[in-house]
């Protein structure tokens, strides 16, 4: 038997083979023919060929000017032709531009408006680095805040005092840093760093640590410091919130003859609600007042902002020549990560969630009250954490 060929067999059946086809495409034919499906898709999803106009962005006028150099450059025509179902090249209005040689994204771009920030361009040519995609996907992924409970009265006070003016929005970029209970503005929602871990040095040299975001809408991230600068930096809605302030805190002309301008209490209830009896020791009032306490509180077990029982002062701490409405603002939000989210129900049936109620333990009060004393007090945040003060900046 004679030994055909695989050829020779296919003949001999009458079988025709078929040549497998190659691109006989060259890279820079491979790159004109992927530019100009990128317009294409941009007429497909505008409706219109892109136009170089000023207030356009840097894409539209790269696109409008590289259709304008394939449509006088011939060898690029005859090349596309075969692929311009939407027409795009069969035009006589294109715009005076230098040599057309070369259909290259560099020399487009050199022949935009000068007024283009040369940065912006280098960052929109380029693919973004990983560090980039990185800090994009922590932002991104967050997750259900399961205390939020804890933290929804502090956003609900911050919400009010933005309103009322005590705190101001300022554009993030002028002041850079981060610290552990600051208040921004992120895609709309309010951000607030609830925990910052130790800081560390990165590779490039700079550093960095890795933090616990709480947003106002119930979520959380737990990103890095600099990948929350940067969203902050991208979003031109992006804001940083001012500490709250009604005013100086301290007489600038105090002396030791001045009499007292207030009392700060603290107070416990003697409530038979389960969760306050299970934590009788921790749950504390805490306020300012310009008169008596006793007379403050004579009334108490009638009161829904006492929690309809009777209370006792286990603390009380004289003041002299300090502004109390600003103190009482002062402590409240130092404290207000551990506020109690309570609901009751008063004498005519009404639900009412009593304020100035705080998870926070009687040393840790006393300590506030050293800072007040030292004039340090507005510095400090409460970390929850560590049910310790600790500074803020």
């Amino acid at each position: 038997m004679v030994n055909l060929s695989d050829d020779e067999l296919l003949d001999a059946l009458g079988i025709e083979q078929e040549t497998i086809k190659t691109s006989s495409y060259s890279p820079r034919e491979q790159r004109i023919i992927t530019g100009f499906k990128e317009i294409q898709q941009f007429f497909e999803q505008h409706g219109r060929v892109p136009s170089p106009d000023p207030e356009n962005d840097i894409f539209e006028k790269l696109y409008a000017v590289r259709l304008n150099r394939l449509r006088m450059h011939e060898e690029s025509r005859l090349l596309l032709t075969s692929i311009d179902y939407q027409g795009l090249l069969n035009t006589t209005e294109v715009l005076p531009v230098n040599k057309v040689e070369e259909i290259d994204d560099d020399d487009l771009l050199a022949e935009l408006d000068e007024g283009i920030n040369q940065e912006d361009i280098l960052e929109l040519r380029h693919v973004r680095s990983q560090v980039e995609i990185r800090a994009a996907e922590e932002i991104a992924k967050r997750e259900k805040c399961e205390d939020f409970d804890r933290f929804k009265p502090l956003f609900e006070q911050t919400e009010r005092e933005v309103k009322s003016g005590v705190r101001e929005t300022r554009p993030f970029g002028k002041d850079a840093s981060i610290e552990l209970g600051n208040f921004f503005i992120l895609g709309g929602q309010f951000a607030y760093v609830a925990e910052k871990g130790d800081e560390f040095k990165t590779p490039s040299g700079d550093y960095d640590a890795r933090l616990r975001v709480i947003y106002s809408n119930g979520t959380e991230s737990n990103l890095l410091l600099r990948s929350l600068q940067r969203a902050l930096y991208k979003d031109n809605a992006g804001r940083r919130l001012t500490e709250a302030d009604a005013g100086p805190l301290f007489s600038q002309d105090w002396n030791e003859e001045d009499i007292e301008s207030g009392t700060i209490y603290v107070l416990r209830s003697l409530s038979n609600l389960p969760f306050v009896q299970e934590n009788q020791k921790l749950v504390h009032k805490i306020g300012v007042t310009g008169g008596k306490v006793e007379t403050r509180i004579a009334n108490a077990a009638y009161d829904a902002t006492y929690l309809l029982a009777d209370v006792e002062i286990v603390a009380s701490y004289k003041l002299s020549g300090i502004n109390r409405t600003k103190l009482e603002k002062i402590l409240h939000r130092i404290f207000a990560p551990a506020q109690l989210d309570l609901t009751i129900t008063d004498r005519f049936g009404r639900p009412v969630r009593p304020r100035e109620w705080f998870l926070v333990p009687l040393h840790v009060i006393d300590a506030a009250v050293q800072h007040i004393q030292d004039g340090t007090i507005t510095d400090m945040v409460y970390d929850i954490k560590t049910a310790s003060l600790i500074k803020s900046i």
